[in-house]
């Protein structure tokens, strides 16, 4: 990014602010290839424009190139850092290989490291695929164990066109394709997804509400009760989530870089006009005017709001377009945690914590194993408890769980 558009989109970014704090996040590509004198020069343009106004920003890298002077310059200003790792070694390895395809576990570990040394507040991004898809439990108990509080969980959904040519490479098809498509042999199947949140959750609401933060689970809750999710993924529009290009061209959103998403460059338009535009207000709305009547009516529309657009590429049963490739896994997970998620809102609604939902677990669990010893008491010809007139035996003796 030259020197021009870096000083011309923070100067116009901290302008179109409203509110007290403005929160820059850095990314790329890999953002720490630009040096850490780049991000000097962009905390002093920072202190320049800001007008009172607090300033923040977040980091998300691979953490290949975390050393000690990276993890001083973070602490000393205060930088969030987002890390990209998807588990143990083995499982992370699988598809996070360098430019030289050596695998990179090892040096994102040893950035990990560092940022504990220096008290570096890093928070984690996962990707769910094909092959970490299978081990839900493994990945979870070890990004608790590396000291991530905050947990992003993000599938890797992607399609190619089977009628490209080979000797060209792979090619990746834009969301709006309407030729022949295949879904990737690295992308997460539905059922696979659906699974591996079940699981973390399983674990999560039995032992780590309010220790252990997960962003897909807290979204899910505040769709529950009603409240804005902040995650545009699973928000009723979208629109909110623009990306900057390194010379000054403005898109859509980061899932929607191509040519019919150009919004604009910041050097011939303000940042405010392009992000207000009624072209970006139409792509926003489109999230939910494009739902097909099969979601419009699902039970869980409330909490999914047919997750992104970009994995909308499946029919619905009649033959409708645009439903969401990842439709059964989070009907899956929503019909799963629904018991769970009432009763945190409901917590919420008197104002009670929604961690007290592992005790209300553990008190159900023993609740029934209480009546299920009860049941082991009666006589195999004996009255039913259940009060449908057979004996025990001819009724509910098989169907105990112990």
């Amino acid at each position: 990014m030259s020197p021009d558009t870096l000083e011309e989109f923070i100067k116009q970014y901290i302008e179109a602010q409203k509110i007290p704090v403005v929160t820059f996040v850095w990314q790329g590509g890999e953002p720490s290839l630009a040096g850490i004198e780049f991000y000097k020069t962009v905390l002093q343009l920072q202190k320049k424009y800001a007008n009172g106004k607090r300033i923040e920003n977040a980091f998300q890298t691979n953490g290949t190139y975390i050393d000690e002077a990276w993890s001083i310059f973070f602490k000393e200003n205060d930088f969030l850092v987002g890390i990209s790792i998807d588990g143990p070694e083995n499982l992370h390895n699988a598809f996070r290989k360098d430019a030289l395809g050596n695998n990179s576990w090892k040096k994102i570990m040893e950035g990990i490291a560092l940022l504990h040394k220096h008290k570096v507040e890093f928070n984690t991004l996962t990707t769910v695929n094909r092959i970490t898809g299978d081990h839900p439990l493994a990945i979870y108990r070890f990004l608790k164990d590396i000291g991530s509080g905050f947990i992003q969980f993000l599938p890797v959904t992607e399609v190619i066109s089977p009628e490209y040519d080979e000797t060209y490479g792979l090619r990746l098809i834009t969301p709006g394709h309407k030729g022949k498509k295949e879904v990737t042999e690295w992308s997460v199947r539905p059922e696979q997804y659906g699974k591996f949140l079940i699981s973390v959750f399983d674990e999560w609401v039995r032992n780590d509400v309010g220790r252990y933060f997960v962003q897909l689970f807290d979204v899910t809750l505040a769709n529950w009760v009603g409240q804005m999710p902040g995650l545009c993924v699973f928000s009723e529009t979208c629109g909110d989530a623009l990306v900057m290009e390194h010379n000054g061209d403005v898109y859509s959103c980061d899932h929607f870089v191509f040519p019919e998403h150009f919004l604009g460059n910041i050097h011939n338009d303000l940042l405010t006009a392009l992000v207000t535009s009624e072209k970006q207000k139409k792509f926003g709305q489109a999230k939910l005017t494009s739902l097909p009547q099969y979601c419009l009516e699902c039970e869980y529309r409330f909490a999914c709001h047919g997750e992104c657009p970009k994995h909308r590429w499946e029919r619905t049963p009649d033959g409708e377009e645009g439903l969401n490739y990842l439709c059964p896994a989070y009907k899956m997970f929503f019909r799963h945690v629904h018991p769970y998620m009432q009763y945190m809102a409901d917590q919420l609604a008197k104002k009670q914590a929604p961690a007290n939902v592992m005790a209300w677990i553990k008190q159900n669990e023993r609740d029934k194993l209480s009546n299920q010893k009860k049941q082991l008491s009666i006589g195999r010809n004996d009255p039913c408890p259940c009060g449908s007139g057979k004996k025990f035996k001819n009724c509910c003796m098989d169907k105990l769980t112990i």
